[in-house]
C-alpha cells in the first residue's frame, strides 16, 4: 500500500498545530480564573449552540463510523445509513421532550439524575454499567478501530498509532469540557472536509473505471451497478436482515437505540448540560442537521469500494487472512487518494478519533468524580481536588483502553454493530429506567433496579436463546431469521432491543403498584410548559424531519 509523503505529513502537521494551539488558548483563557469541577466537565455556560452541535457530532463519528459503518456500506449498502438519519429525528425528540427536564432540574449527570428520582442504590449501580460499558468497549472500540485506520494509512505500528491517538486525545481532555467543546468545532471542520475529499475520490474511481468521468456519473453507476446496496428497508428473504430488520429500523426498536444514545447518555447529553435551553435545542438541531449529510462520508465510500471490488480492483487490499473483511474498505480508499488530499482525510478521521476518545474519556472522568468519588469517598472535596481526580481519571481510563483493546475481538465482528449490539445488552433497561422516570410519577426505585438487572439478564437470556430452543416459528412474523455467519436462526438484536424494552416497563409497572413509593428528597420539576419550543427551532425540526421522509420515500 503507498504511504504518506511528506506533503501528507505537512498536512496533518498543520492541523495538529492548529487544535493544539487553539486547545491550549481555549485553556489558558480559562487559567487566569479559578477552574471549579462544573467549569471543567460541563464548560457551564460557555458553550455557543454551534459549539455544542459540531462537539456532539465530532463526538458521535469516530472510527466506528468512517471504518465501521463504511464497512457496513460495503457490505449492506444504504440501509445503514438508518442510524445517522434516525438520529437526526431523535435529537429533536430529545431537544423538545428531554433537555428541558434535565436543565430545569439543574441535572448535571446520568446518575445525579437517578439519584435524584429514584435513590443511591439505583444511581450506584447504574455509574458502575456506565463506567464498564464506556471503558471496556466504547472507550476500547473507538481507539482499536482508529489505530487500526492509522496504522494502516500510515504504515506505523499499531501499538504506537494506539499511544498517540490517547496521549493527543489526554491531552485535550485535561483542558475539560469548553477546550473539548471549541476543539471540536475544528476537528468537525477536518472531519467534513476530508470525508467529502473521500466520498469525492471514491465516486470519480468508479466512474473512471466505466470509462466516464464525474461524481454524478459515478453515483448513477453505483446505483445502477449495486442497486440493491440503496434499498433502505430489507425484506425477510435478505441476507442482511439480521442486522436491519425491516420496519423495526423506522418505527421499532431502532429508536430504544437512538433515544437511550442521545438522550440518557452522558457521553452525549454532557454536551448540552451547561447550557442554557434555548442554545442546548438549537445545538441540538444544528447536529441534527449535520447528521443528515453524514451517510454522504462515511457510507457512499463503503458502497464506492464495494462495486470498484465487485468490478476487480481491492482483490487483496480487501483480505486479511485470506478473508474479505469489510471494515478495510475505507483504509483502502484513503490509500488512493493523491498527496495532500491523503494527508486531509488522515487529519479528518484522526481528528474524528480524537474528538471522541476526549469526549468518551471526560464522560468517564464526569461520572466517576462526582458521582463516585465525590458521593462515596470524599463528600467534602474541594473543587481542586474535584478537578485533579478527574483529571487522574483521564489517564487511567486511557491506559486501560490501550491495554485491553487488542484482546476483545473488535476485528472479528464489523466495528459499527460491535458496539451497538454490545451496547444493547444495557439500552432498554435504562431507557425504560429514564423515559419512566420522566413521565410517569409512580415509578419506584424497585422498578428501576429491575429495569438495570432484570433487562441485562433479559438481553443474555435472548442473545443465547438461539442455544437452546428453536426458533423457526418466529420467522413467519419477522423476528427472526438465519444469521448468515453462524446459520442459526436469531432474533435479530435491534428486535432484542425491543423485547427486552418491553419486558421492562411491564416489569416496571407491575413492581411499581407493588411497592410503596416514597417521595424524592428533590421532586422531579415536569410540567408541559416546559417542551413548547421557539418558532425558528419548529421550523428547523419540520425541515429535517421532511427530509427524511423524502429520503425514505426515495430509497425504501
Amino acid at each position: 500500500m503507498q504511504k504518506l509523503s511528506l506533503l501528507d505529513y505537512s498536512v496533518f502537521l498543520t492541523y495538529f498545530i492548529i487544535v493544539s494551539a487553539y486547545g491550549y488558548w481555549v485553556y489558558n483563557r480559562k487559567k487566569r480564573e479559578q477552574l471549579d469541577s462544573k467549569d471543567f466537565f460541563l464548560a457551564e455556560g460557555s458553550l455557543t449552540w454551534w459549539a455544542i452541535g459540531a462537539s456532539l457530532i465530532a463526538s458521535n463519528i469516530s472510527a466506528e463510523q468512517f471504518i465501521g459503518m463504511s464497512g457496513n456500506g460495503f457490505k449492506m449498502g444504504l440501509a445503514i445509513a438508518a442510524y445517522e438519519w434516525m438520529a437526526a429525528a431523535t435529537l429533536i425528540v430529545v431537544a423538545v421532550f428531554f433537555l428541558p427536564i434535565y436543565l430545569k432540574n439543574k441535572i448535571y449527570t446520568m446518575p445525579q439524575f437517578l439519584r435524584q428520582r429514584y435513590n443511591g442504590t439505583v444511581s450506584m449501580i447504574m455509574a458502575i454499567f456506565w463506567l464498564s460499558l464506556y471503558v471496556l468497549v466504547n472507550l476500547t472500540s473507538i481507539l482499536f478501530l482508529g489505530a487500526l485506520a492509522v496504522s494502516t494509512i500510515s504504515g506505523l505500528n499499531f501499538t504506537l498509532c494506539m499511544i498517540f491517538l490517547a496521549g493527543f486525545a489526554i491531552v485535550i481532555t485535561l483542558g475539560g469540557m469548553k477546550v473539548i467543546g471549541y476543539t471540536d468545532v475544528i476537528q468537525v471542520f477536518f472531519l467534513v472536509l476530508g470525508g467529502l475529499a473521500t466520498t469525492y475520490l471514491a465516486l470519480n474511481l468508479v466512474s473512471d473505471q466505466a470509462g466516464q468521468t464525474g461524481m454524478v456519473n459515478g453515483l448513477n453507476l453505483l446505483m445502477s451497478q449495486a442497486g440493491d446496496h440503496f434499498d433502505m428497508i430489507f425484506d425477510r428473504t435478505n441476507e442482511h436482515y439480521i442486522s436491519l430488520p425491516g420496519l423495526s429500523v423506522l418505527i421499532g426498536a431502532m429508536w430504544v437505540v437512538n433515544l437511550n444514545y442521545w438522550g440518557c447518555n452522558q457521553y452525549i447529553t454532557q454536551r448540552a448540560l451547561g447550557a442554557d435551553l434555548n442554545t442546548a435545542r438549537t445545538g441540538l438541531l444544528f447536529a441534527a442537521g449535520l447528521k443528515m449529510v453524514m451517510p454522504i462520508i462515511v457510507v457512499l465510500p463503503g458502497i464506492a469500494a464495494y462495486v470498484l471490488w465487485k468490478n476487480g480492483m481491492f482483490q487483496t487490499e480487501m483480505l486479511k487472512d485470506g478473508e474479505l473483511v469489510q471494515d478495510n474498505a475505507y483504509p483502502v480508499l484513503l490509500n488512493l487518494l493523491p498527496s495532500g488530499l491523503k494527508g486531509l482525510s488522515f487529519a479528518a478521521l484522526t481528528a474524528a478519533v480524537v474528538a471522541s476518545l476526549a469526549g468518551k474519556a471526560n464522560s468517564i472522568s464526569t461520572i466517576f468524580t462526582l458521582d463516585i468519588y465525590k458521593e462515596h469517598f470524599n463528600k467534602e472535596a474541594k473543587e481542586k481536588n474535584l478537578v485533579w481526580m478527574g483529571r487522574l481519571v483521564v489517564v487511567v481510563a486511557m491506559v486501560i483502553a490501550i491495554a485491553v483493546a487488542p484482546f476483545l475481538g473488535i476485528d472479528k465482528k464489523g466495528g459499527f454493530e460491535f458496539i451497538q449490539e454490545y451496547t444493547g445488552f444495557v439500552s432498554p433497561g435504562i431507557f425504560a429506567m429514564f423515559i419512566l422516570g420522566f413521565f410517569w410519577k409512580k415509578t419506584t426505585a424497585p422498578a428501576a433496579l429491575f429495569a438495570i438487572i432484570g433487562g441485562f439478564i433479559a438481553s443474555v437470556v435472548f442473545k443465547v436463546l438461539p442455544d437452546y430452543m428453536d426458533l423457526s416459528f418466529l420467522q413467519s412474523t419477522g423476528f427472526a431469521a438465519i444469521n448468515p455467519a453462524s446459520g442459526v436462526m436469531e432474533i435479530p438484536f435491534i428486535d432484542r432491543m425491543g423485547f427486552v424494552f418491553l419486558i421492562c416497563v411491564i416489569g416496571m409497572v407491575i413492581i411499581s403498584y407493588l411497592t410503596p413509593h416514597h417521595q424524592p428528597q428533590q421532586p422531579l420539576e415536569v410540567d408541559a410548559t416546559m417542551f413548547r419550543t421557539s418558532a425558528g427551532f419548529a421550523l428547523g425540526a419540520g425541515l429535517v424531519l421532511a427530509a427524511i421522509a423524502i429520503l425514505y420515500y426515495v430509497f425504501w
